[in-house]
């Protein structure tokens, strides 16, 4: 199968094909089009174009060419039209396709007779959302004509939102609903979609070009404070692309007052049976940075094999899910069944009239006494470690080396990880002299100091407690001294 991306001046492929042992042998290829753009609006500007950057694509993942000739194609967001409807508690199953269609009528401009579609439903504890997504099948068909003019043909059609937010799902809980911004930097160009705990908020995809003058902090910095004044409260940024490396978490997540989590981080961490799948030429592991498009529509594939915005405009799919499934039953085993119920209805029947008097010895047996226990006095009433309101993995910690060591802080990351802390940013002090270690936590969160040191509490023996400033990121900071163990 061939994962194919089109952007506006972008083509990026990931090619898999199946070993006998159950994985992928992989091979990718990216490339950036400068002299002219190959869509415009996500909609094709010249076919033969198209086919010849995907024709180069192919030639160059490998010498004796490419046998797939099925494609899965993403489309960019500019490609395809999404709603997000809010779906009310009390509906029932067989209104849903109903609903759908008068909230799409209601809210995009676009006639479902001319587009194909596909939805899918979020749950959370307390709400439930419907992901509709549509494609226009004049422009789909276009796709479609320039990659017949090299002999491949489209399976299937997949969104590039559905993709990134698979990428970062595992990290949210919906039961906290959070705005996350995702943000793909590369090429020297940042292109971000916005996000909830539930999937895409805003179908509205941001751009922005950088140079000497625009640095990446200082963008996305107006570009948080942007949001802001719109009413959305980022809780997170996730950072994707290529350039996205070169980009230290700790000092840029101060920088733009936003908690920042890198998406090279994020998929190995949640995503390593997926990775374990793929595997390169050379046996190395699979590269993760420029791929993340084709990254997380493998996973989203996997995980929903009939989704696709190739399906047919009159709702096939609604029907399918709202129908239930027919259960076939072969008649040799109906039989067996029916001949078995009936020769043990006979059996009981005859049991129960006969007159047989069963005595079984077992029951003519004198039980002893049992003995009555003495009353034994209550247990002590135990302690209880008290339980602070914040879980784990939501305390946002960062661990600062106090004494020099190499690679202490992240020995001390690996340790509060494996208590189920999660989010968690490591750095140097401003200097390497601390004799004792120090935390210091926000007021506000002042509960979790408790929790730190009891978790801490073999490697530490007393913690220099001081408060930590409520504008900080992290919720509490760790100096690690040299009485740490």
């Amino acid at each position: 199968m061939l994962y194919l991306f089109i952007d506006k001046n972008i083509v990026k492929v990931l090619y898999l094909k199946k070993s006998l042992l159950g994985q992928y042998e992989t091979k990718v290829f990216s490339k950036t089009y400068q002299a002219s753009d190959l869509l415009e609006n996500g909609k094709i500007v010249n076919i033969d174009f198209v086919a010849s950057a995907v024709k180069e694509a192919l030639q160059s993942l490998t010498n004796d060419g490419v046998k797939t000739k099925e494609v899965l194609l993403i489309l960019p967001q500019e490609a395809y039209t999404t709603l997000r409807i809010h779906v009310p508690a009390e509906i029932t199953t067989s209104a849903v396709p109903a609903f759908i269609n008068d909230k799409v009528k209601a809210n995009l401009s676009i006639n479902l007779d001319d587009c194909k579609f596909d939805w899918f439903i979020e749950d959370g504890a307390k709400e439930k959302y419907i992901y509709f997504f549509a494609v226009d099948k004049d422009n789909l068909a276009l796709f479609q004509q320039a990659l017949q003019l090299i002999e491949l043909k489209v399976q299937k059609v997949l969104p590039e939102s559905v993709a990134y937010f698979k990428l970062f799902q595992k990290t949210l809980r919906k039961e906290k609903k959070e705005n996350i911004f995702y943000v793909a930097y590369e090429n020297n160009r940042l292109t971000g979609l916005l996000y909830d705990s539930f999937g895409q908020l805003s179908s509205d995809k941001w751009n922005a070009d950088l140079d000497k003058d625009k640095k990446i902090g200082q963008v996305l910095k107006e570009k948080v404070d942007e949001l802001n004044t719109k009413g959305i409260k980022l809780n997170r940024l996730i950072l994707a692309g290529a350039q996205s490396d070169k980009v230290r978490q700790d000092t840029f997540t101060k920088e733009i007052g936003v908690w920042t989590n890198p998406i090279k981080r994020i998929i190995p961490e949640f995503y390593q049976e997926y990775l374990k799948l793929l595997i390169g030429s050379t046996n190395k592991p699979f590269s993760i940075l420029s791929y993340e498009v084709c990254i997380g529509t493998f996973i989203f594939n996997e995980q929903n094999k009939k989704f696709s915005l190739l399906n047919d405009s009159g709702g096939g799919r609604m029907k399918k899910i709202l129908t239930l499934p027919r259960v076939n039953l072969a008649k040799k085993e109906v039989l067996i069944f029916l001949a078995s119920f009936i020769v043990s209805f006979i059996f009981f029947l005859l049991i129960s009239r006969s007159h047989l008097n069963l005595k079984f010895s077992f029951i003519q047996k004198k039980l002893a006494p049992i003995a009555q226990p003495s009353p034994t006095p209550p247990p002590a009433r135990a302690t209880s470690t008290p339980t602070p309101a914040i879980p784990r993995e939501e305390i946002k910690i960062k661990v600062l080396n106090g004494v020099g060591t190499v690679g202490l802080a992240n020995e001390v990351k690996e340790l509060l990880k494996e208590k189920g802390f999660q989010e968690i940013l490591t750095d140097n002090a401003d200097n390497f002299n601390y004799q004792q270690s120090e935390l210091q936590v926000k007021k506000s969160k002042e509960e979790i100091t408790f929790l730190i040191k009891s978790d801490l509490k073999d490697n530490v023996s007393s913690f220099k407690e001081t408060a930590l400033d409520e504008d900080e990121t992290a919720d509490a900071v760790i100096i690690i001294g040299l009485d740490f163990k």
